[in-house]
């Protein structure tokens, strides 16, 4: 079978949860100068806070899509702005977790394929939700390996964001996928972890991109309220924090013969100001 005829390496950069407003003014400063200078020819994003913190949105998609994103996946806020029923079934290139069931009966889709307009090869991605400390849904093993192996019919180049809370549990899956996945990395918990590694079979992984959105916070949030609620144990109203803006992630290479990764590295961009 034939994915990827023309033998070269390619550059995804992995960009952790954006968050509100900074995280999107993150996205638009850094990432045409990644597509421009050729340091990545495809970016996959998770937008599932890029809306006020909380949610995607329609108008907040488009800034992220404008900006240079290719494929954005999310997470258990996926639901939280109600926008997201507006357009999520007439954009494929926004993705929910896919271990949601029956999932004909979920809006949008799981996972899917999409070209790389730089170099043409064809890249799959696949979103799924962790199960520990997260919303009872589908095995995120079975799911996700059910859907590579329909992904596998069209490409050798894979990617799996799993959004989980438990290290454990990402890391459990990476090693589950190792082999079948190109690259297997976390969000969610929006700090980014020093575990990048190859795994034995070729297969890149991460447990956490960290986030992009201002890191004086309490993961994305001003950092005064979420520790009255912790003080309190009342309800406070929590707001995107402002300050010391950052855009992280990983950088990928890949081998469009193999579909394995040659090499995953962490990325950290500050905006300064």
């Amino acid at each position: 079978m034939v994915y990827n005829e023309v033998s070269s390496q390619l550059r995804v950069l992995l960009v952790g949860d954006a968050v509100g407003r900074p995280g999107r003014r993150a996205l638009k400063k850094f990432l045409p100068a990644w597509k421009r200078e050729g340091r990545a020819d495809f970016i996959i994003a998770n937008g599932e806070n890029s809306a006020h913190g909380k949610g995607i949105s329609g108008d907040t998609a488009s800034e992220m899509f404008d900006a240079g994103v290719d494929v954005i996946t999310t997470g258990n806020h996926v639901w939280d702005n109600k926008d997201v029923f507006r357009f999520i079934d007439d954009e494929p290139r926004l993705i929910r977790p896919n271990n949601y069931h029956p999932a004909a009966e979920v809006p949008g889709r799981g996972y899917g394929v999409f070209e790389c307009e730089t170099t043409g090869f064809t890249i799959g991605v696949v979103n799924v939700m962790g199960r520990v400390m997260m919303e009872p849904l589908e095995c995120p093993f079975r799911t996700t390996r059910a859907a590579i192996t329909q992904l596998r019919q069209r490409t050798n180049i894979i990617f799996v964001d799993l959004h989980a809370e438990a290290t454990s549990e990402k890391i459990a899956l990476g090693w589950y996928l190792d082999g079948t996945a190109t690259c297997v990395f976390g969000t969610h918990t929006h700090v980014q972890t020093a575990d990048e590694r190859l795994l034995n079979q070729g297969t890149a992984f991460i447990s956490d991109l960290g986030m992009t959105g201002a890191h004086d916070s309490v993961i994305g949030m001003k950092y005064e309220s979420v520790i009255n609620r912790f003080l309190r144990g009342m309800p406070s109203r929590f707001e995107v924090a402002e300050d010391n803006v950052q855009l992280r992630g990983a950088l990928v290479t890949v081998d469009p013969d193999t579909g394995k990764a040659i090499s995953i590295e962490r990325v950290v961009e500050k905006l300064g100001g």
